[in-house]
Formats: structure tokens, sequence, C-alpha cells
């Protein structure tokens, strides 16, 4: 047997070229029924008998060898390449190799058995320092961002990134360190320090956060989950001289020390723009029990649905919520309340321009609902088919939500009737362009509908 390259999966063909034979008259013909190559790579048994690594330098060898288990297991080599193929995109997904390449070779040597074979993974690491320049794009805003990372600081996929970024409305830089369990990369722990300043012009507020955090995600069953604690000293201030007396009385500093946790499902096929599939979020927050002088219970969730219809056809549906319960006396800060409006929640208002506001400044609410129904369809007529003009989708779209402050006194009826008052809604359509699976853009007509008194 040949080298392998095991780089794709590809079925095998379904047979060979046609050799003819030439008999004589008395031979006796014997039909023989043609055996496919594949029936053959499946029936063949062999055992892997030898994984070598080529191009290994600071990387321990412990650690690698929980990513290769399963070629071991491989009883065929249909399966010996299907095993090989995994274990190569968790080595990649470690982030600290540059490429592998996977070869597989019949055993040689005095210990080598008829059908053993041999797997060989040809690695390249990465640089003990990289850098990276990037522009980031979300939540209405945009940003450069600079980065120097120490990739498998310790040989066993740690990893130390110092990151600068600079936005249109946010300033940040921060030092994290991330170290996953070996054999189980989505088991992972971090701690990050930083310093974010953040401008944020509905509120006429500016606000810097100095803070540490430390997280631990892992997988159960289906879901993933991710427990932090966060100890941050925030300094809230004026943006401006004409800000209210409402975000006058909010500056100055506070610290808070809470523990949250999130748990999700997601099964959609992208993130941006996706064409199925379906995601829920569940995210809880306690602050006040560890330290501090903020003491809150916060709960919100997101639920996405999406379906593939005739004519390549997507319709997506959208939930949103959430509740922020103060503890004790103390009311609630600007800095922890929900906001709602723009382009990210309800089109055709105002960025975060929705509910409670005092002179012009909006100061958020206490508990909020979202949701969103959309509909997905290819341009007109499919110019630029097949190519370019597949980035384009048509889209309409009716969005609709509230946002309120809550007297939590008067039982849960009082709260669903306050928050079903005051509607706001917007329905329109437009053009969304697909940017890869980094971004996408719109550009909308909206009918913004339920304006209330202040909304802008």
């Amino acid at each position: 047997m040949g080298t392998v390259h095991a780089r794709s999966l590809d079925p095998l063909p379904a047979a060979g070229p046609d050799i003819g034979f030439v008999v004589g008259d008395d031979a006796e013909l014997v039909e023989v029924e043609p055996e496919t190559r594949q029936e053959v790579l499946e029936n063949k048994d062999v055992v892997v008998q030898h994984v070598h690594f080529d191009g290994l330098g600071r990387t321990k060898d412990d650690f690698i060898v929980y990513e290769i288990g399963e070629v071991f297991k491989a009883k065929n080599l249909i399966d010996v390449m299907r095993k090989s193929h995994e274990a190569r995109e968790k080595l990649l997904r470690l982030g600290i190799f540059r490429q592998v390449e996977v070869l597989i070779d019949t055993c040689e040597g005095d210990d080598a058995l008829p059908n053993g074979i041999d797997v060989t993974f040809e690695v390249t690491e990465l640089r003990r320092v990289t850098g990276s320049y990037n522009t980031m794009v979300g939540n209405n805003e945009g940003s450069m961002v600079l980065g120097i990372k120490l990739p498998n600081l310790c040989g066993r996929a740690e990893k130390m990134t110092f990151q600068f970024s600079y936005g249109t409305k946010e300033t940040s830089y921060g030092l994290s360190f991330f170290k996953p369990q070996p054999g189980n990369f989505e088991r992972n722990f971090s701690v990050n320090l930083y310093k974010v300043t953040g401008q944020f012009p509905w509120s006429s507020l500016r606000e810097t956060d100095r803070g540490i955090s430390t997280e631990i995600s892992f997988p159960i069953w289906k879901t993933s989950h991710t427990l932090k604690w966060e100890g941050v000293w925030r300094e809230l201030g004026c943006l401006s001289r004409t800000a209210s007396f409402s975000i006058r009385e909010e500056s100055g500093h506070s610290l808070k020390s809470s523990l949250s946790h999130t748990m999700a499902i997601d099964t959609r096929n992208s993130s941006i723009l996706p064409r199925k599939g379906a995601l829920l979020k569940i995210n809880q927050e306690l602050a006040g029990y560890t330290g501090g002088d903020v003491s809150f219970l916060k709960e919100d969730f997101e639920l996405q649905l999406n379906k593939r219809l005739i004519w390549d056809s997507v319709l997506s549906a959208s939930l949103w919520g959430g509740m922020l319960v103060p503890i004790g006396e103390k009311p609630s800060s600007i800095a922890d309340r929900f906001y709602l409006g723009g382009p990210t929640s309800i089109r055709g208002f105002s960025m975060y321009s929705i509910g409670p506001q005092s002179e012009g400044d909006y100061l958020g609410g206490e508990a909020y609902w979202a949701g969103g129904l959309h509909l997905y369809t290819p341009l007109p007529f499919r110019p630029g088919q097949g190519g370019f003009g597949d980035l384009f989708r048509t889209h309409f779209f009716l969005n609709a939500g509230n946002l309120c402050n809550l007297n939590y006194g008067e039982g849960p009826k009082a709260h669903l009737r306050k928050l079903a008052e005051c509607i706001r809604w917007s329905y329109g359509a437009g053009i969304v362009l697909r940017l890869g699976n980094i971004a996408r853009l719109e550009l909308n007509y909206c009918i913004p509908m339920g304006v209330q008194s202040g909304d802008r």
C-alpha cells in the first residue's frame, strides 16, 4: 500500500478502469462480480500501530495524546481516514498550529503487522509571538483592534493576549490568559484584566470601567455554560454640559462584584444571516453578595428560530426579554439597566432612545421585551445568481417591544399589564448584504408606530 494523503473524505470512485482479457475458444468463462474500491477499503481490517508527529517544538506530548486518541480505535482504512481527519480538526482548533497535514502509510519494521498502519501528523507550530490588526463591526459601531498574542505559552495550548481597541464610541485595552482542559477544548478557564471607556450620547453619559474577571466554560449535553465572576470599579460622568440632573445624580464611582451564569444552545448554521436552526441564550447575574456597593439580580434571555421556506426564502422569529431587581433600598444604576431601540432591536427608532428619559437623556429601564419577525428572500429576478448577487437578500420585517420600570410590590399581573402598555412597533423593507461571517449591512425603509412622548 502506498502513502495516502488524508486531506479529503470525498467518496472514492465506484470502480477502477476497465481491463480486457483475450481467451481461447475452449476457455471456460467465469463471471466475476466487480467489487468496488470503496467496499474493499471498508471491509479490510487494519490496526493503527503508531502515530507520529513531525514538527513539534514546545508543545507537550502528553497534551497532544488526548487529541489523537480516537485514531487508535479505527478498525478499517476508511475509519482511519475519518478519525485522522477529525483529529486534524481538533489540532487546528487548539490555535497552536499554523498547518496540520496527515499521512497514512503501511507499518514497517520488525514489529510490523501484516495489516498495520502508521499515521503521521506533520505540523507547523505558530511563532511564540504573533500580532494582528483588524476592524470589528457590531452593535451599530465600528472599531480598530490591535493585538499581540503569545500562543501555546507553556506547551499545552495556553494563550496570553494583549488587545487594544479604538472605536467610534468605545476605547479599551485588556490582558487575558486562556487555558483549555486537555482533551476537551470546550472546557476552559480564562482570566481578564481590562479598562474600557465608553461614550453613550443617548444618555449624555461617559463610563470608565477598570476590572478583573474570571470565567469557566464547559458543555453539558447539547448546551454550553459559562460561570463568571467580575469585579469592576466604575466611574460615571457627564458627556456634555447639557446633561440632565438625573444623569448628574448618577455620576460618581461605584464598585460592582457579581457572579453570573450563561447557558446557550445554538444550532444555527450561521450567526450573521442564518438559514436554519435555533438559538436559546439565558443569562443570570447576581451582584452584591461577593462585595461591592451595588446589589441586584438580573435575568435576561434571547430566543431565535429560523426556517427555510420555498423559493430560497427564510423566515426568522426572535424574542428577547429581561428584568432587573434591585436588592436593598438603593435604586438600580443607569449602568446596569436595559436599553431598547435602534437597528439591533426595534428598527425605525434611534439607538437606545425608547423608554424613561429626563430632559432628552434616556435612563434605561428595569424590565423590557422585544420581538421581531423577518422574511429574507432572494433579490427580484436573481441578478448575479451563483456569485456576488447571492450575498444580497431582500428583507421584510416587523419589530415590537417595550421598556419600563416596575413596582415590584404590585405582583406579576401588574408587571405584565405594564409591559403590554404603550408598545412600540415598526415595519418596513430593505436590502441586507452579508459580509462573510463577519457582519451584515442593512439598508431599510422603516415606518415606526406606537411612538410615545419622548421617544426619538
